[in-house]
């Protein structure tokens, strides 16, 4: 439907003014999210952070590049996959930054939140931020094991019961094929799927 802007501009013969065209920057790819984890990482090595802070980004970053790779499973506009790239672009370098613009000593010794000081302050965040990845991680390989267990079930009911001892049961009158070849070949006899019993 033409706004009234435009139906005056056709009348007396303006050409429509072209509106701004608001470009999104592309969201970031895997490789600019490992870029980011790898500032991360070298950032707190640079900086001798102290023991507690140095675990807990390491494990926040191992389980974010074990997530990267996975994130295709994801719906693209998920939260699951959101939280990934914002732990990786945002949360975790501005967590970690902010801690280290602080003078250390300070930041190690001052209370500034309910009696807590920068670090623990810090140390809370980086927990949090390395639950939320372990259940987005969780997420992520649930979604793989669920179509493994329908995989399996449809092949359960295509191909037998377990019961056949790992035959697939594809004709019911066939009899199971043996589990080991038998130590004599020559004791087979044409047709037979086991060899003859022998006698005492």
């Amino acid at each position: 439907m033409a706004t009234i802007g435009e139906f005056f501009g056709r009348l007396f013969g303006r050409a429509p003014e072209s509106q701004p065209r608001l470009e999104l920057p592309a969201p970031p790819t895997s490789a600019d999210l490992l870029a980011a984890v790898d500032r991360v990482e070298s950032l707190v090595a640079d900086a001798a952070v102290p023991a507690p802070v140095a675990s807990r980004v390491s494990r926040v970053t191992t389980i974010v590049r074990q997530t990267i790779p996975r994130l295709d499973r994801l719906a693209g506009g998920s939260l699951e996959a959101y939280s990934v790239m914002a732990t990786a672009t945002d949360y975790l370098p501005e967590a970690v930054g902010g801690y280290l613009r602080l003078p250390r000593d300070w930041a190690n010794s001052r209370p500034v939140d309910n009696g807590r000081t920068s670090l623990m302050v810090l140390i809370d965040q980086l927990d949090l931020l390395a639950r939320t990845m372990d259940q987005v991680f969780d997420a992520v390989n649930r979604s793989d094991a669920a179509a493994l267990v329908a995989h399996g079930r449809f092949l359960q009911e295509k191909f037998g019961h377990a019961s056949t001892g790992g035959a697939l049961g594809l004709d019911p009158g066939e009899a199971p094929v043996p589990r080991q070849p038998p130590s004599d070949p020559a004791a087979f006899e044409p047709g037979r799927l086991a060899p003859p019993e022998r006698g005492p």
